[in-house]
């Protein structure tokens, strides 16, 4: 199948999926949710996604320097809300944009290997941190997810902390299995030299602390949305919902995530008794974030080019 097909096909299946969700919930209620939104809580919002992702802009930015690609905070702020107006503009999610940033990179003199790498792992970094936070939000809210689940709570809370554990812990293996496949050439070799350095466990430590960062004002620009919609949840809950409702949105079935960001809230909130058509409000809002931050991007930094200047 060829590729402006496809395309197309993923534009279409987001479209219906939205369609379908908005259905469901009553789209008269969806918009009388909107009609009494406040205006400060949804501003409070989208200053709070701007700030995650200027957070993961200076993210990415530490990481590609430490892989070696040298790269302004001017120039990685750029890209980013560059990229961030093509994910929700483009069929593919999160894959368009990650791909300009390191087109843009490598255009700009830096190694290829290192620009890749700078971004696949500033990917991974804050796919790492979302599915923890994730989890323990998950376990704060066992005494209401296990029930619906049809799951003991206290086991659940368990075995959700044990996991978060080992999976919070994962990439402190790094270096050990730098160790088990030594080698310098190939694509790999960034990494490998990377996780012999010295530092790498201060790299590291900063990247944890910045991807919780990131992810904890993903959560509070989700929280405020609804809270501009009346929707008041408990921190954990918020905590919790970012993992499904962002890693939905990021799968490459749609346009920028419409259609699956609300259909993951509508599943993420409906334990907590958040009616359809609030929840879907709430998806919305938050994918109205990233056009606005995308329009910023372009307003501030100029549109995305082919070539550097």
């Amino acid at each position: 199948m060829k590729r402006p097909l496809k395309a197309v096909l993923r534009a279409l299946l987001g479209l219906a999926l939205l369609a379908g969700v908005l259905t469901l919930a009553d789209p008269a209620r969806v918009l009388a949710q909107w009609r009494q939104a406040d205006p400060a809580w949804l501003l409070a919002g989208l200053l709070a996604a701007i700030g995650s992702n200027a957070v993961s802009a200076l993210r990415w930015r530490a990481l590609a320097r430490w892989l070696g690609a040298e790269l302004s905070a001017r120039e990685a702020a750029r890209w980013y809300f560059q990229a961030i107006g093509l994910n929700t503009l483009l069929p593919g999610a999160v894959v368009g944009g990650d791909l300009y940033r390191a087109v843009m990179l490598r255009r700009a003199g830096q190694a290829t290997a290192a620009a890749g790498w700078s971004v696949l792992l500033d990917r991974l970094s804050g796919l790492w941190m979302l599915c923890a936070i994730g989890a323990l939000g998950a376990a704060a809210c066992a005494p209401v997810l296990g029930p619906w689940l049809h799951l003991p709570p206290a086991p659940l809370a368990a075995l959700l902390l044990a996991g978060s554990a080992l999976w919070l812990a994962l990439p402190w293996a790094l270096p050990a299995l730098g160790r088990a496949r030594p080698g310098s050439g190939g694509w790999l070799a960034p990494l490998r030299l990377a996780a012999a350095r010295p530092d790498f466990r201060r790299q590291l430590l900063w990247q944890a602390l910045a991807s919780a960062a990131v992810q904890g004002l993903s959560a509070a620009a989700l929280a405020a949305g609804a809270l501009a919609l009346g929707v008041v949840q408990p921190l954990a809950v918020w905590a919790w919902a970012i993992a499904p409702v962002f890693l939905m949105a990021a799968l490459p079935v749609s346009v920028g995530g419409w259609g699956t960001r609300e259909a993951a809230a509508v599943a993420a909130l409906a334990p907590f008794g958040v009616a359809p058509a609030a929840a879907v409000g709430v998806g919305v809002i938050y994918g109205l974030y990233g056009l606005a931050q995308g329009a910023l991007g372009a307003l501030a930094f100029g549109l995305p080019r082919v070539a550097t200047e």
